[in-house]
């Protein structure tokens, strides 16, 4: 899912014979906060933030004020949803199961999540009009996946005039290249305050040195800027102090601010360890091939980036080298080549070792979302012409690809039935895989043990509930049928049958 024009799940249908289920019982979910990695940008509240958490018996907001928690970039009419998907859940819990979300796992309850994170939907009955505790946990879900452009399409909609919305956006601008732009939104709005590192950084964009220097020596005076930070801080403003001195030394628990002043001073943080969002940053060509590679590959297994943009820098270069990731680069680009060239034997050939190299990546269904539809117009032979159905069923040609091709064995016979929504029957001896997803994809469908959120108006609650347990993969077997049967009976039936399909084909 991504907010350029790929996967949104827009072919989901609508949920118009809501039935949903059962409690997954995935238990007490740990509290989740924002991104450790959040800098210190505000000093104070918003003045229009309540002091205390009772909820009025009557809320009144100005004609132009937004509801945070309503606020979204894709309407029904793409996502399917209905607008009171959240009902009446409870407000903590919803925000708490957001933030659960795994942040690598599943493709299709990545791409279900992150578009649950953008839709357009009513806020939870009884949520406080000014409240924006979802919102947030939405925006944490795609920052922590190092989804950025779509979270910041969504502060930008909503208005980042929120204290809390605001230092989200503050740092998810400095990640991309838009620091001043974010100074200058900073010193516009009278209600955001911010830190003295923040006004430090802000003044020294702007060229004014004098005013930046003296009030890192006043903030370090009067003890609110600590020894790490000025020197971090100083060396920021005049570069010339740190010849002759040892570099930084490598921290993991850097926040975005202290990310951009290292990679103003030219010592770009080693990505390898660091959170999803500050790996953007090495998707640059300034960062280095073998970084733009490792960089493409984390962000397309979080679904923060299109497979189109991972191929254009796997394909850009030719590898010097071998082994691990260069290995899979020379895989895939002469895969590329062959079938770039029209060759249906040298394609046959290496789509095999291509398609065990995405295998090792996790990278199977970017690679099928790119080449599915064009193996399916190739002669291929032998293995590859088996494999290739196999990757084509992986992408989202895969009801195509079970309706025009002969079943060549029972497991095949099975993943076609699932492509085509119907009842499969089991091979011989079945794995606890098979026997969940010809239990999730019987006629009538079973009960399951979600029915309850139905009745208590909680679809939304029971949708992130079940995402997270197919989103691991790991999910026993009557966890993953009834997480799926929960899908099938709201009509969410692509996101069920893609997700059967992964669940059933991929390696994980």
């Amino acid at each position: 899912m991504w907010i350029n024009g790929v996967n949104l799940f827009a072919g989901a249908c609508l949920l118009a014979s809501v039935a949903v289920a059962q409690d997954s019982e995935t238990g007490d979910l740990p509290p989740l906060g924002e991104p450790d990695w959040l800098s210190d940008t505000i000093t104070r509240p918003h003045a229009n933030i309540a002091s205390d958490a009772s909820v009025p018996a009557i809320s009144v907001l100005p004609l132009d004020a937004v509801q945070l928690d309503a606020v979204g970039l894709l309407p029904s009419t793409i996502t399917g949803l209905p607008a009171g998907l959240w009902g009446a859940s409870d407000i903590e819990t919803l925000a708490e199961l957001m933030r659960g979300q795994p942040v690598q796992g599943l493709p299709a309850m990545q791409s279900f999540t992150q578009m649950l994170a953008l839709a357009e939907l009513d806020a939870p009955l009884g949520a406080p009009a000014e409240g924006s505790e979802l919102f947030l946990a939405r925006l944490d879900m795609l920052l922590t996946r190092g989804a950025l452009d779509p979270a910041q399409a969504l502060m930008e909609r909503a208005g980042p005039t929120d204290p809390a919305v605001f230092r989200r956006w503050f740092d998810v601008s400095l990640l991309t290249d838009r620091a001043s732009r974010a100074c200058a939104a900073m010193n516009a709005n009278p209600d955001i305050a911010p830190t003295l590192p923040a006004q430090i950084f802000c003044l020294a964009r702007g060229g004014d040195w004098p005013a930046a220097v003296l009030l890192l020596e006043t903030g370090e005076a009067l003890g609110q800027i600590s020894e790490d930070e000025g020197d971090l801080i100083a060396r920021f403003l005049d570069p010339e102090l740190a010849e002759g001195q040892p570099p930084l030394p490598p921290d993991s628990n850097l926040t975005a601010l202290e990310f951009q002043m290292r990679m103003a001073l030219a010592e770009r943080p080693d990505a390898t360890g660091l959170p999803l969002a500050f790996v953007h940053a090495d998707l640059s060509v300034l960062a280095g091939w073998r970084a733009q590679l490792d960089a493409a590959e984390r962000l397309t297994r979080s679904g923060a980036i299109a497979p189109q943009q991972w191929l254009a820098i796997y394909t850009a270069q030719a590898p010097s080298a071998s082994g691990a990731v260069w290995d899979r680069v020379a895989a895939v680009q002469a895969f590329d080549a062959a079938l770039l060239a029209g060759d249906a034997v040298e394609t046959s050939n290496r789509l095999v070792p291509a398609w065990e190299a995405m295998g090792g990546a996790g990278l199977q269904v970017a690679f099928a979302d790119i080449y599915a539809d064009r193996l399916l117009r190739t002669p291929l032979t032998g293995e590859a012409s088996i494999l290739a159905r196999r990757v084509g069923l992986l992408s989202p040609i895969y009801e195509e690809v079970a309706q025009s091709a002969e079943a060549q064995d029972a497991e095949e016979s099975f993943a076609f039935a699932i492509a085509r929504g119907l009842p499969p029957e089991a091979p011989t001896d079945p794995s606890p895989t098979y026997l969940a997803l010809a239990s999730a994809f019987a006629d009538p469908l079973p009960p399951h043990r979600y029915s309850h959120y139905r009745r208590e108006n909680r679809l939304g609650e029971a949708l992130l509930r079940a995402a997270q347990v197919l989103g691991s993969g790991t999910a026993d077997a009557d966890d993953t049928a009834d997480a799926l049967v929960l899908f099938r009976s709201v009509g969410l039936e692509d996101v069920a049958r893609r997700t059967a399909l992964q669940l059933l084909l991929m390696e994980r």
